[in-house]
């Protein structure tokens, strides 16, 4: 492990990184051509995760420029007191160590990633997709000159450019100590390196998020909402894949018409419970698991639930422990939902859309966990360390 650079250092290699990015946009976008050029596959999310456009790079650069800005998170002290025999105790936050990082075809956390790591002491490891290696391989190749740029070993962003067999053999016996890992991507992804990893993992990336219209809700923001948290990004893990309508909604036929109208307009396919099938627009659904699926595509699932305690169970049962939303004018029904829906990040009147660092303040994420061990919701520069003790003394020792 790298020793840890002073914080004027690291601050030094984030601010040049930014520059860089803003220096190499033509040769950026020209490596990643070459990944969309190549892609073969017809996964609406992964290519659109994949491309990077002159947004995407404002934003790598955006996020750099705010890490730098930010307090160091290392050294905070969140705990002290002097002991009866003199011994000054405190507890400061410190660096995991070295993190891993498995993701699929989304070259902004070869940026966003290794600079919430490289700021808070960690060194990291990024195996990034095939399908993303020229954009990835480019994005490094920067970190590296921007590390040398400030005499930093360049060992703290390596890139793994392993095969699937590669990758398991590392998991299952790392020829480095590995300190956390942080799969992000699908469900398969997941479950293949909590399968083969042998020290901590964090789950994320899987969303399935639900929106309940509740019987008091204004029905002009609830179609505002699920159109903007459908629509507007489908590869997204905070895009919204459920809706739960109250049997008891005023004017609820109306609703449902003309909510199926608004997503028709975006190519929505519409999936419907027994309660609601029949509308014109709508299909049958025919398998629970349904409820289960992150769909990650432009299409939705809407059913219809009793009351407040049926929508939460069912959000509890089906969901991804990720992101729901109550639409409602009531403010007491929605802290009893806020309460108790098991997720990450929970929402009143408002578009699940903004689960990210970013939009929280955070100034960018490594990932967004649905764990709830060491940190749930975004993961942003404050939630990658651990702690340490320190202990001061003048020759104590115990009875």
């Amino acid at each position: 492990m790298s020793l840890l650079l002073d914080i004027k250092q690291r601050n030094a290699v984030l601010s040049d990184m930014a520059q860089l990015l803003e220096q190499e946009r033509t040769a950026i976008l020209a490596a990643n051509k070459i990944d969309l050029d190549s892609y073969s596959g017809d996964d609406l999310a992964m290519r659109d995760r994949l491309k990077v456009d002159q947004e995407k790079i404002d934003g790598m650069i955006l996020s750099l420029q705010q890490l730098a800005a930010q307090d160091d998170p290392l050294g905070v002290e969140r705990f002290s007191f002097t002991h009866e025999n003199g011994m000054q105790v405190s507890n400061k936050t410190a660096p995991f160590g070295t993190i891993l990082i498995i993701y699929e075809s989304r070259p902004d956390v070869t940026i966003e990633a290794a600079g919430i790591a490289f700021k808070s002491g960690n060194k990291i490891l990024l195996k990034g997709g095939k399908e993303s290696l020229n954009s990835n391989l480019f994005l490094v190749d920067l970190w590296h000159k921007a590390l040398e740029a400030n005499e930093a070993d360049t060992d703290w962003v390596t890139y793994l450019q392993f095969n699937r067999t590669e990758t398991q053999a590392f998991l299952e016996k790392p020829d480095q100590k590995i300190d956390l890992i942080v799969p992000r991507g699908g469900e398969r992804l997941i479950a293949f390196v909590k399968e083969h990893a042998t020290c901590p993992v964090i789950v994320s990336g899987r969303g399935n998020n639900f929106v309940y219209i509740d019987h008091e809700a204004d029905l002009e923001m609830a179609i505002d909402i699920i159109i903007n948290a459908k629509t507007t990004k489908i590869s997204a893990c905070n895009a919204l894949d459920k809706v739960l309508v109250s049997s008891d909604l005023p004017r609820k036929q109306q609703f449902l018409q003309h909510l199926i109208q608004e997503l028709q307009k975006s190519d929505v396919e519409i999936l419907a419970d027994e309660a609601i099938s029949g509308m014109e627009g709508t299909k049958t659904i025919d398998d629970e698991q349904i409820w289960y699926e992150e769909f990650l595509d432009y299409k939705i699932a809407i059913g219809q639930s009793s009351d407040i305690e049926d929508a939460i169970s069912k959000i509890n049962t089906y969901g991804g422990g990720h992101s729901a939303s109550i639409i409602t004018a009531n403010s007491k029904t929605a802290e009893y939902f806020m309460n108790n829906v098991d997720t990450a990040a929970v929402y009143h009147n408002a578009s699940t859309r903004f689960t990210d660092g970013g939009q929280f303040g955070l100034g960018g994420e490594l990932a967004i966990s649905t764990d709830k061990l060491h940190q749930r919701g975004p993961i942003g520069l404050q939630h990658l360390v651990t702690n340490k003790w320190y202990v001061k003394g003048d020759g104590q020792t115990r009875k």
